[in-house]
């Protein structure tokens, strides 16, 4: 019976494992065995991290927030209480990006979202 190699199926399989390994240090770049190790990994971890991102700005959002409403004597809870109140539909995006860039407006904010706690 003949051995089977697999040919061009395996040779372009290789190629695409170490085309992604481009840029490893040593021989994750150029052994296949340990570029096809780290390539996974690697995917593992951009796949998680993708996700993780959202919570890490989820996150930051909020300290922000927190910290810009704190110079007004709230904190982060009563005022997202209070914005719910006054039926502000404003996101912790936004709201963030307000307290950074334009604090005159988020002041304002502030002042209706006090007037409802």
């Amino acid at each position: 019976m003949p051995r089977v190699t697999r040919g061009n199926r395996k040779l372009i399989r290789r190629k695409k494992i170490l085309k992604m390994a481009k840029g490893y240090f040593g021989a994750r770049r150029k052994n296949y065995r340990t570029a096809k190790e780290a390539v996974e990994r690697a995917l593992t971890y951009s796949y998680r991290d993708r996700r993780n991102k959202k919570r890490e700005f989820r996150r930051i959002w909020n300290i922000r927030i927190n910290a810009a409403v704190r110079e007004y004597g709230l904190n982060y809870s009563r005022f997202i209480n209070g914005l719910n109140k006054a039926k502000i539909r404003l996101n912790r995006k936004m709201l963030a990006n307000l307290a950074v860039s334009e604090p005159e407006t988020f002041k304002e904010i502030v002042k209706n979202v006090k007037t409802f706690i």
